[in-house]
């Protein structure tokens, strides 16, 4: 949203008076919007001073600076006017179930206009059978049918390993963003859809993946209010990868997961085999798959880099597990962990939920469908028909109450005497909500079972069979670009170091 006057600078098709015209007629809506006056039970009002973009570029230059300006000067709830949008934050975490009670805030309506928008799926905006279907196979997600995935997952990965880096046995150099994405894409993408029967495999894989990067980057234009037509050439890197997901060519991988499956079963229900649209909903599954998994990765291994006791005592860790379960490292990847395992390294989980306290500045969003009020303990508040309301984790992520030196990495965070630390306090009340980088309720991300092991499943892999060592030795700021939207991307990437322990 805050990225809308730098889109006005990209290449654009129309001519300089068809440019005119459509600038002074989105001038005149912007300034309708603007015109808003609070209502008496309403929350604050911040408008800034910025037609349509309101107090946007504030909040992305310095999120959490800016929402904690905000509260320390209005309290715990107001409304601001963000790139046409106006939300109505609540950062009080005592309160936020609220929001999840409520029947008039829908996060169905939000999602399927962001769907429409990124990816062009039309038909779930006014099919809820379709709906409900799809959300029905999530459960593919959990328990037996995630530890299939998480063995397959696994097995693709040595894959990648065996052929890629045990041949490493020097220093090799790599950038680490890029490492990542590489490895996360290829692991996901053959864990969920399979191999490629079709032609070279190692060419298909990578032509898939740097035209689904190049549409990622630019996915927060994508969900603003900006004509697709003038963002570059994303519109045809969409319509490419959404090509190679139809039916016609998905048919031509091996290997497909039971989600998969249960999803392309529920899609030839709604629409014709040859639907351009079936792709669509597997780049969506697809997007929703990797795009958080890439950075949380990264700054997993970013912040072990620069840390290099919290590496020791996960390697430690680590090497206790494979010794009480009769495993040995040698050559190749002879090693297997249950994802029963993985969840009993304590200090690995601990790791994994520190990054995600700190990296994810993802929101909790839904659509207000009708005027209400919200009956808190404190106050009453009257929300708008067509307005947004968000919970904002980062605002108790980094709350020093909560989270002592919030902006320190501290790997041990989540343990207490050995063992998973779940009790988290404010205001000498225990917090029910203390993490929240998937959200909660009835739309918590579905995959994030499966995202937490695969990070934990590569870190085990690097800690073992690799050493690792940091040559860009800088310290690494986000790119706020994707707020509100997930795990942040790093600014710039920095280069790291790897070979095979001998």
């Amino acid at each position: 949203m805050a990225l809308f006057l730098q889109e006005l600078l990209l290449p654009q098709p129309l001519s300089f008076p068809g440019l005119a015209l459509a600038a002074a007629l989105l001038l005149a809506v912007l300034c309708l919007r603007s015109r808003r006056t609070r209502r008496p039970g309403e929350p604050p009002l911040i408008k800034g001073w910025l037609p349509y973009l309101g107090e946007a570029l504030k909040l992305q230059k310095d999120p959490l600076g800016f929402m904690k300006t905000l509260q320390k000067q209005h309290g715990d709830t107001f409304t601001v006017l963000l790139g046409g949008k106006y939300i109505t934050f609540i950062l009080d975490p005592f309160q936020y179930q609220l929001v999840m009670k409520s029947h008039k805030l829908s996060f169905r309506v939000f999602t399927n206009k962001l769907l429409k928008k990124a990816f062009s799926i039309e038909k779930l905006a006014n099919n809820d059978d379709m709906n409900d279907d799809l959300h029905g196979c999530y459960h593919l997600l959990r328990g037996t049918a995630l530890d299939i995935l998480t063995e397959n997952m696994m097995q693709n990965l040595k894959q990648v390993f065996e052929l890629q880096l045990l041949k490493t046995k020097t220093w090799n150099t790599a950038y680490l963003l890029t490492f990542c994405s590489s490895v996360i894409f290829e692991v996901t993408f053959t864990t969920i859809y399979g191999q490629s029967l079709a032609g070279n495999r190692r060419k298909f894989i990578t032509e898939l993946r740097d035209d689904f990067l190049k549409f990622d980057d630019k996915f927060p234009y994508l969900i603003s209010d900006i004509p697709i037509e003038l963002l570059g050439n994303v519109k045809s890197i969409r319509k490419k990868l959404i090509k190679l997901l139809t039916s016609e060519h998905l048919v031509k991988t091996q290997g497909w997961s039971e989600v998969v499956q249960m999803r392309q079963d529920i899609l030839e229900k709604y629409y014709t085999l040859e639907d351009f649209e079936i792709g669509a909903h597997h780049l969506g599954f697809l997007w929703a798959s990797v795009t958080n998994t890439i950075p949380t990765m990264f700054w997993a291994m970013y912040y072990l880099l620069q840390h290099p006791e919290a590496m020791a005592v996960l390697r430690d860790e680590i090497d206790h597990l494979l010794q009480s379960t009769g495993q040995k490292k040698g050559s190749g990847f002879p090693i297997q962990l249950t994802r029963e395992q993985l969840d009993s390294l304590v200090y690995l989980e601990s790791t994994v939920l520190e990054v995600l306290r700190l990296c994810s500045f993802s929101s909790i969003i839904r659509f207000v469908q009708e005027d209400l009020t919200l009956h808190s303990e404190t106050q009453d508040y009257c929300l708008r028909k067509g307005d947004l309301v968000a919970i904002f984790p980062p605002a108790i992520h980094y709350d020093p109450e909560v989270f002592e030196a919030p902006e320190e990495f501290r790997f041990d965070r989540f343990v207490e005497d050995g063992k998973k630390k779940t009790a988290f306090f404010k205001s000498g009340k225990k917090l029910k909500y203390y993490l929240l980088p998937f959200g909660f309720g009835a739309s918590k991300c579905p995959g994030r079972f499966l995202a937490i092991v695969e990070v934990k499943q590569l870190l085990v892999i690097l800690l073992t069979y690799f050493d690792l060592e940091i040559i860009d030795d800088k310290p690494m700021e986000a790119n706020y670009s994707r707020l509100l939207f997930g795990i942040q991307h790093p600014a710039s990437d920095v280069l790291f170091r790897y070979k095979v322990k001998s």
